[in-house]
């Protein structure tokens, strides 16, 4: 399963990571974030050890929506050594993520 980030813990579980983080700012009522999950769930397994993956409910976490500017959802960044590298606005399929993921290993 994917890691929960929230205001507390995004600056030592995400920015400080020493790899490539990818985190899916999402909310439980939005219908096309409830499709994503399962694809994020399968990265996190998949990269297990390699990436870290995990998500963001945006109306638990605000700060971190205003900090990166997330205005729709699902958002998805692609973060590495504390910066923004990638990102992917709404939902895509599985594959999407792959090529990014691989650009940035």
């Amino acid at each position: 399963m994917a890691a929960v980030y929230t205001d507390a813990n995004f600056d030592t579980e995400v920015l400080k990571a020493d790899r490539l983080s990818v985190v899916d700012f999402w909310a439980p009522w939005c219908g096309p974030c409830l499709a994503l999950g399962p694809t994020i769930d399968a990265l996190s397994k998949e990269y297990d050890g390699k990436i870290n993956v995990g998500k963001v409910n945006v109306d638990e976490n605000p700060n971190l929506s205003i900090n990166y500017g997330v205005t729709s959802i699902p958002c998805v960044l692609f973060i590495k050594n504390g910066e923004v590298v990638d990102k992917q606005v709404g939902a895509a399929p599985k594959s999407a993520y792959d090529k990014k993921i691989q650009q940035h290993l």
